[in-house]
């Protein structure tokens, strides 16, 4: 499939041919869940925690004799029981993290790729280039493109474009290698660079 190329100042810049087996696909929300999910699981610190009874530091003598007393049977003062126990089944440090099959997590990028190709909510671009440090240059350069929050994609950055968009809110700076689809997905519009798209098809091709 062709797609069309803009300047950064939405001028036409010809057009470009697009991999249908990675922008052609027709997006399964289900696959997407899978990584989004493998995603954000690996970002969990799973540093929450309670102190376990083994841990809390009370006395561990008998309160009172086994029998005899007609009260229920207490041993130690750090059971969950008593105000200052121990939590009953609390949170303990671990990991999140799962494994996820690399062909799925390429499969998802590319259903992520396709899903915006298929809303019209991909934007190429010829190049992310800026003569200048303006941010309010850039921004009104992406104003006519239509573009208010965005993921910018390109294979390496120009530093003048970067330093620019830096202080809009609205955009995101990843470069080609580490595109992923939680990023592309939480975005109105992925701006991709002929540069990001030869890569892009490169990775997984």
């Amino acid at each position: 499939m062709k797609a069309k190329v803009l300047n950064l100042d939405a001028s036409d810049a010809g057009e470009i041919e697009l991999n249908d087996s990675i922008f052609g696909l027709e997006p399964r929300k289900d696959l997407l869940q899978r990584v989004v999910v493998w995603q954000l699981a690996k970002r969990r610190a799973g540093t929450h925690k309670v102190q376990t009874r083994g841990e809390i530091n009370r006395t561990k003598k008998k309160l009172y004799k086994q029998k005899g007393t007609g009260q229920a049977r207490h041993g130690a003062r750090s059971a969950p029981l008593f105000v200052g126990g121990a939590k009953a089944m609390g949170p303990v440090q671990h990991s999140h993290e799962f494994s996820l099959p690399k062909k799925v997590r390429a499969l998802g990028l590319k259903h992520a790729l396709s899903a915006k190709m298929r809303d019209g909510s991909l934007v190429v671009l010829g190049a992310a280039k800026s003569d200048a440090i303006k941010t309010k240059a850039l921004a009104e350069h992406f104003g006519k493109l239509g573009v208010i929050s965005a993921l910018v994609v390109d294979g390496e950055f120009d530093k003048n474009f970067s330093l620019s968009a830096r202080n809009l809110a609205g955009l995101a700076l990843v470069p080609a290698a580490g595109l992923n689809v939680y990023d592309i997905l939480r975005r109105d519009k992925l701006v991709l660079t002929t540069a990001a798209v030869k890569l892009i098809e490169e990775r997984l091709s």
